[in-house]
């Protein structure tokens, strides 16, 4: 078997960070390349990295560039990304095809996990994870996210999973995964747009510390896989529930109208959301996604290391 290192390459930045023991948090590029328009995404990723840097963790942007997993993008490879317009968006399955064509491919939450994993970082912030989508019984769509947060040890700091999801059946399925669900100062499960879902999240932690400590020991006892941190979005930024929930029915019929489905369906929902609230749920994902960078730092400076 090939060794993987052959397909990875770390940032210097990133590199030395990770081995003199220092706090390192993953980025993905998927919310880059598909989920807002230039320039909005370029902005938004380097104040994102710089909401990194500013709580005292080093930022690793992660994509695939020329076949490989890049770590740390540097500013040039980030304009790139941005800018492009036919760039792969590759989960877990397509990244055997994307190595081999030495395609450049913005990396979703699964493949972050990924990469993060065999660079040695133990956090990565993201918006939202996917989830088990509406309707599942007749489309059977569940994101590759819930499998990939069962087997790689990495945790991941979001608003909850994106509110276009069938977010009681998400948690059903992580919870038959054995995925911790720990709630940031929050008894209640976000929901993304919104701070409340209506349903629990499995146990409470009041600090970045207390989350720190309990993924620690999740794997330091050899039992695997990831930790979701569901960290509510800001409360000033906060859409309200009935509203928001309008919004998303007219847009999931708009895409069942259109046809749009597998992995097309997240983008265009999230696209479509954003025309029909005037460019408000734009905003708020912005937000929610700096927040999470933040707790994710504070996280990673209190972990420890990798052995």
């Amino acid at each position: 078997m090939r060794q993987k290192s052959i397909y990875i390459e770390v940032g210097p930045e990133v590199s030395d960070a990770i081995a003199s023991g220092g706090a390192v948090v993953a980025l993905e590029s998927s919310i880059i390349s598909h989920g807002m328009p230039y320039p909005k995404n370029l902005e938004t990723a380097r104040e994102v990295e710089d909401v990194v840097r500013a709580a005292g963790a080093v930022p690793a942007t992660i994509a695939v560039m020329n076949g490989r997993f890049t770590v740390g993008l540097s500013a040039a490879e980030l304009e790139v990304l941005a800018k492009s317009t036919n760039v792969l968006k590759a989960s877990r399955r397509d990244l055997g095809f994307a190595f081999a064509r030495k395609l450049t491919a913005a990396t979703t939450v699964a493949t972050t996990m990924i990469g993060a994993a065999w660079a040695g970082i133990r956090i990565f912030a993201t918006g939202g994870t996917g989830g088990v989508h509406r309707g599942v019984e007749q489309t059977m769509d569940v994101s590759a996210d819930l499998q990939e947060l069962a087997r790689t040890p990495v945790a991941i700091v979001s608003a909850g999973v994106k509110s276009i999801l069938d977010i009681p059946r998400t948690l059903e399925y992580l919870e038959t995964m054995g995925v911790p669900v720990l709630g940031f100062e929050t008894d209640e499960f976000p929901a993304f747009f919104t701070r409340e879902s209506g349903s629990k999240v499995a146990h409470r932690v009041e600090s970045a510390a207390d989350a720190a400590t309990i993924m620690a020991a999740h794997w330091d006892s050899g039992l695997g896989g990831g930790v979701l941190l569901a960290n509510p979005i800001p409360a000033e930024s906060a859409m309200d529930p009935e509203y928001i929930e309008g919004i998303i029915t007219r847009a999931t019929r708009d895409a069942e109208d259109a046809g749009i489905l597998g992995k097309e369906i997240t983008p265009y929902l999230l696209a479509r959301i954003v025309e029909l609230t005037d460019g408000k749920s734009l905003e708020a994902n912005i937000a929610l996604v700096k927040n999470n960078a933040r707790v994710a730092a504070e996280v990673a400076l209190n972990c420890p290391p990798v052995d």
